[in-house]
Parts: structure tokens; C-alpha cells; sequence
């Protein structure tokens, strides 16, 4: 919860992470080695915000933005351009409306509320911005294309059903009506109307301004060093030349959060999900709906453009683009859909999703440490899951009730049993 209570002095710290004093000490020790004026200005404190952010992806920009608009001063901070990494890598999936009314499961709860909130969002960020994110009720088709992945595919309708999701099963006539290009080889299909999509970097961009129009600062280039601790409570964090204070810290920085919690002594395992995807161009309009195979799908984009992802590899954070990736994601789409095999493959890149220690989110409070939040962990959900987890995480810290139960998502919880419905953004 937000204290807007000035920082102590003479604080000391039972994790040995700076503390104010020492920040300040070191300031002015480097102040007295500059003599241009620009560099000293950098070392000067700004007025403490009420909440800080560390990570300018698509969680980060989201919180920005929903704290802002309840009046709450905020400062978010990344170490390379905003919203540049996994946000911007995906493919903009956004998960069905959930119309079950009685939804208990922590990550269809997160999941059903951010399906209700993207058309809202979408619409409150271009009035605000006058930036079309590209949300569109595509509808989308899952697809089996041979025997042994019908019981997978089968299972989920259950959980669609349960969820309240709208779904149909689809022969081969129905199926000519809806994708008149998909494979005619696919032994098992169903079709859900309400599958929507955003453009990624556009999104991006529109939350970016909306959040700089409330007032949001953004520091790029300033990767975190430190957090400033008073005992058990956080008070900022430092830079490699800034100092800044502030009693709430919430920590969205991907799969580079763990790093951050491991300074403090606490285990918040966020690995990488490297994820590469192809950009085809196949010269005309080829595709109206989504289409889903396993963890694979096709996106068509208004332009004819058809986006081909993704994969998953463990390989830490090795940013290289593989021909094997290449040669996965094109056969997928060839097998999917056959004209693509005249389409050209335009562009090839990858992004690492945040994992977590189980099928969920990281979310709320770090325990034990006052003061200090963290959203990430959201694997290959960030972006679908992205409104819900912001206006949630707002409720805790501005002291209200959350929309969304975040027990479910404690980093010290014991580990969810393993699922196959992530949604894919």
C-alpha cells in the first residue's frame, strides 16, 4: 500500500543493499569528480514518486498507466528502450470472453477479466492517445492434423464449456465456409468466434502516451543496480549515477526478475522462454481467421501479412536466429495453410518470456519485504493477461480490493499442478 510519508534518515540495511545515506554519500563523492554541468544534473534527486516500476514492458506500461489514472504519481525505469523486449516480440493474442459466472481457477479468473477489459482498454487508449492498438474480433480456429492430437485438443472443450467460452465443432464443409486456404488435412477442428488480437507495438506505443500524458516518468537506458532497504522495507532504488527514493517498488522486468529478487535473498525463478517467429508476406490476403496447432498459430494482419510463431527453447538468453526454428515454424505454417508456401519470409526474431515455478504469474507483495511488488512469471501470457494483472496489482497497492484475488499468485505459494492451456500472446 502507498505511504506517502517521507524516507528516514540513518537507515540500515539486513540484506548489506545501500541505504539512503550511503546513496547520498556516493553521490556527492561523484558529483565532486564532474565538472560538467549536464553530468552533474544527472546525480540529482527528482521528487520522490509514490511508486516506482522497474521494466517497461507490457505489465510495466499497463500498471503505469492504470496507477495514473487513479492520480498516483509514478516513475518506471528500464534498462533499454520501452517496451522493446518480450511485449513486443509476441503476437498479440487475446484470450475469448469467459462468461462462466461462477470461475474459481486463479489463471482463468486473471485471464476472463483481461478478456472483458482489452476492448475497453483499447477504445479509453485511443481517445486518450488517438493510437489504434489493433484490436480485432478475428475468431479463431484450433486444429488437429492427426489422430493422436485429438484427445488434447478434445480435452480443452471441456474446459472451454466450463470456462463459458463460445466454441463449435467444425467439418470439412464448415470449414471451407470459415478458412477457405486451411489444409483440407486436419482431422479435428473447432472454431471460436470471440478469438481476438492486438497489434503488439502498437499497444505499446498507446500505452506509453497515454501513461506520459497522466504524468509518468520514464528513465530508459538506467538499468536497477540496487535497492535502497530500511531493515525490511524497500526505499528505492539506484542507478549508476541516480538515486531515487520511493516506498513502493514494483518489479515488471520479464525474465530478468528473478535476478533482481536474488539481491535480496529471495527465490523467484523467472528462466527465459526464448521464442522465435517468422513475418510472411504471401503478396494477397490469405488468412481471415487465427489458427491454432499445439503450441503453434498463424495471425493475419488487416495489410495480408500473416505472423508464424512461436517457438520454446531453454537456451538462457542466447538472442542468435536459428535455421531450425526457420524450418519448424515454416513447415507449420505450410502444413496449416499450403498457399503459404509461395508466401516470402520477410523477417525472423525472438523474444524471452518470463517463466515461473509453475503455470502462473508471480503477483503481489514480496513477502517479507514491505514495500516491495512484483508481476512477472506470466510465460507466453504476458500480453493476454496484461489488464487484469495491471488493474489488479493497483487495487492491492492503492489499498482497494483487487478485482482479481492475487493469493493464487504468491511467490511463496506451493506450485500449481502443470496445465496445457496457456493462453499465447
Amino acid at each position: 500500500m502507498i505511504n506517502k510519508s517521507p524516507p528516514e534518515k540513518n537507515r540500515q540495511s539486513c540484506y548489506n543493499i545501500l541505504t539512503p545515506d550511503s546513496v547520498r554519500s556516493v553521490a556527492t563523492a561523484a558529483r565532486n569528480q564532474f565538472t560538467d554541468f549536464g553530468s552533474m544534473a544527472c546525480l540529482q534527486e527528482s521528487p520522490m514518486p509514490e511508486v516506482i516500476i522497474v521494466g517497461g514492458g507490457v505489465i510495466g506500461l499497463s500498471l503505469a498507466w492504470e496507477l495514473s489514472r487513479r492520480g498516483t504519481s509514478v516513475e518506471l525505469f528500464d534498462s533499454h528502450e520501452i517496451g522493446r523486449g518480450a511485449s513486443w516480440a509476441g503476437a498479440g493474442l487475446v484470450p475469448p470472453p469467459h462468461r462462466a459466472p461462477d470461475l474459481t481457477d486463479p489463471t482463468c479468473l486473471l485471464r476472463a477479466r483481461s478478456a472483458h477489459l482489452y476492448p475497453i482498454w483499447s477504445e479509453q487508449l485511443k481517445d486518450e492517445t488517438g493510437i489504434d492498438n489493433g484490436f480485432r474480433v478475428s475468431g479463431g480456429l484450433d486444429v488437429a492434423l492427426h489422430p493422436r492430437e485429438e484427445p488434447a485438443l478434445q480435452s480443452m472443450t471441456g474446459r472451454w464449456r466450463k470456462q463459458g467460452i463460445r466454441f463449435e465443432l467444425v467439418d470439412d464443409i464448415r470449414a471451407v465456409q470459415l478458412e477457405p486456404l486451411l489444409t483440407k488435412e486436419f482431422t479435428r477442428a473447432y472454431y471460436l468466434p470471440e478469438r481476438a488480437q492486438i497489434r503488439n507495438p502498437r499497444h505499446l506505443r498507446a500505452l506509453q502516451a497515454a501513461a506520459a500524458n497522466r504524468g509518468v516518468r520514464f528513465h530508459t537506458h538506467s538499468p536497477i543496480r540496487e535497492f535502497i532497504m530500511d531493515n525490511n522495507a524497500v526505499k528505492g532504488v539506484t542507478t549508476d549515477l541516480y538515486n531515487h527514493f520511493s516506498e513502493t517498488v514494483v518489479v515488471t522486468a520479464g525474465a530478468w526478475s528473478g535476478h533482481f529478487l536474488e539481491k535480496l535473498g529471495v527465490e523467484m525463478p523467472t528462466r527465459p522462454i526464448k521464442g522465435q517467429m517468422l513475418l510472411l508476406d504471401p503478396g494477397r490476403k490469405t488468412l481471415i481467421h487465427i489458427i491454432e496447432h499445439e503450441k503453434c498459430y498463424l495471425v493475419p494482419r488487416d495489410e495480408g501479412l500473416v505472423l508464424a510463431g512461436a517457438t520454446e527453447e531453454l537456451v538462457g538468453f542466447d538472442e542468435s536466429l536459428t535455421d531450425d526454428a526457420r524450418t519448424i515454424l515454416w513447415h507449420e505454417a505450410t502444413s496449416l495453410v499450403p498457399e503459404l508456401a509461395h508466401a516470402k519470409v520477410i523477417r525472423q526474431w525472438c523474444g524471452f518470456r518470463p517463466g515461473s515455478k509453475d503455470s502462473r504469474p508471480y503477483l503481489g507483495e514480496v513477502c517479507g519485504v514491505k514495500g516491495l511488488f512484483v508481476a512477472t512469471g506470466h510465460q507466453r501470457a504476458g500480453l493476454s493477461l496484461s489488464p487484469a494483472t495491471a488493474e489488479s496489482l493497483a487495487d492491492v497497492i492503492t489499498g482497494q480490493p483487487p478485482r482479481v484475488n492475487l493469493d493464487g499468485y504468491r511467490i511463496d505459494r506451493e506450485p500449481a499442478a502443470s496445465r496445457n492451456d496457456t493462453t499465447r500472446s
